[in-house]
């Protein structure tokens, strides 16, 4: 059994109580990866960390990635401070599809290597749970190709991985703009050959001007249902043409961005069981000033999540501690609302929620030992967030030894 003991203070959501919860002078008692008793400092563990009187967090779950690519984009960093938007570089050749020819002709090798470095940074800043997609690929091949690189770094890795196809990313330029065409490729070919391949979870689809409108999208992702396949959404990012309206009808899992959503379409999110995921790193890495609604959307009753969005265009982001503070900032959250968005909400986001998330018991133990006394001290430090121990399934990061 291992033990963390001497907590200065445990700061979680709980789930049973419905409320944020702060414990101090507390130990965790962790036995087969499972929290088995949170209680006084008595010393019973055949292994222990001492957290000399320091807060301990859930591990972040980051619930919206796009690891499985080759190389970032950093030439389109440099039109953005140069001037051009993030749509008028896609409309010349950059963007999503400039990832695709690299993904298509690298190795499933080659991509792991790539996906398994980015996974040590996840974990390193605390992250022990992701959703992953796909979305760079954009044939049947390719993108099988990158589930299974998903699934081995899932099954070889301390990260927990939860890989959703994203064939509809983009329409890849050997269909010269014909998305009809694409989209019965999709349904007909690609779809079918990810529910039988099994890895995949969810399906999500890029609800946006210039890449899938709604007519499409509801396609999409009514047949990913047939192939039980979980539906999610990228809506309202630059423009509303009706994602978040899409996202209630299919019940979706998660509407994610939401910058442009509508008071109308909040309104339909906050009766629904729709998670909104707010990606505030994305704002702020295009150099944009809109960022999501998310003090209308909470206040309304919607469900929130916080994630990273790492990819390689549009936002370059691995830290969950720096989303926090930008979320405290600029989103207008509380750290308390911060750190449950970023924790239990997010685990709700990929239907984990009962086993990841918060710290309780009969949950894995997947928990943050921090250098730090409170959880307002993590947005305060938000270039170097002093993590001194990250515990995945009960098992430590850094050696006992």
């Amino acid at each position: 059994m291992l033990q963390l003991k001497n907590i200065g203070l445990l700061s979680t959501y709980n789930s049973t109580t419905g409320s944020f919860e702060n414990i101090k002078n507390c130990n965790i008692d962790i036995e087969n990866d499972i929290i088995i008793d949170i209680g006084e400092n008595n010393n019973n563990g055949d292994h222990m960390i001492d957290c000399n009187q320091k807060l301990v967090t859930p591990g972040f779950v980051d619930a919206h990635t796009h690891p499985v690519f080759k190389n970032g984009r950093e030439k389109e960093f440099i039109q953005r401070i140069s001037g051009k938007s993030y749509e008028e570089i896609a409309a010349k050749g950059g963007g999503i599809n400039s990832s695709i020819e690299e993904v298509r002709e690298s190795t499933e090798i080659e991509l792991l290597d790539h996906v398994k470095k980015r996974m040590d940074e996840f974990l390193s800043m605390g992250t022990t749970t992701i959703e992953a997609k796909t979305g760079y690929g954009l044939d049947t091949e390719s993108e099988l190709k990158s589930l299974r690189v998903l699934d081995h770094v899932h099954n070889n890795h301390k990260i927990d991985i939860f890989p959703t196809f994203l064939g509809a990313h983009s329409i890849p330029d050997e269909f010269n703009g014909d998305s009809n065409a694409y989209v019965d490729l999709l349904c007909n070919e690609m779809i079918p050959a990810v529910s039988e391949q099994g890895i995949a979870k969810f399906c999500d689809v890029f609800c946006e001007e210039g890449y899938f409108d709604l007519k499409e999208s509801r396609k999409i992702l009514k047949t990913a249902i047939e192939y039980d396949l979980v539906p999610r959404i990228h809506a309202d990012e630059f423009s509303n043409i009706g994602g978040s309206k899409l996202a209630s009808e299919v019940k979706a899992i998660s509407a994610d961005h939401l910058m442009e959503i509508s008071d109308e379409d909040i309104e339909l999110l906050s009766n629904s069981d729709t998670i909104a995921i707010l990606l505030p790193g994305t704002t702020f890495f295009l150099g944009k000033e809109k960022y999501a609604p998310a003090r209308k959307l909470i206040d309304r009753g919607v469900h929130i999540a916080i994630a990273s969005d790492f990819n390689p265009g549009s936002c370059h982001i691995k830290s969950m501690p720096f989303i926090i503070g930008l979320s405290c900032i600029y989103l207008g959250l509380s750290v308390k609302e911060a750190l449950k968005a970023t924790t239990w909400s997010a685990a709700c986001a990929i239907n984990e929620e009962e086993r990841i998330g918060s710290i309780e018991l009969g949950k894995k133990a997947d928990l943050i030992i921090w250098d730090l006394d409170t959880i307002e001290q993590i947005p305060y430090n938000i270039t170097s967030p002093p993590i001194r121990n990250v515990i995945k399934n009960g098992d430590p990061l850094i050696s006992l030894d």
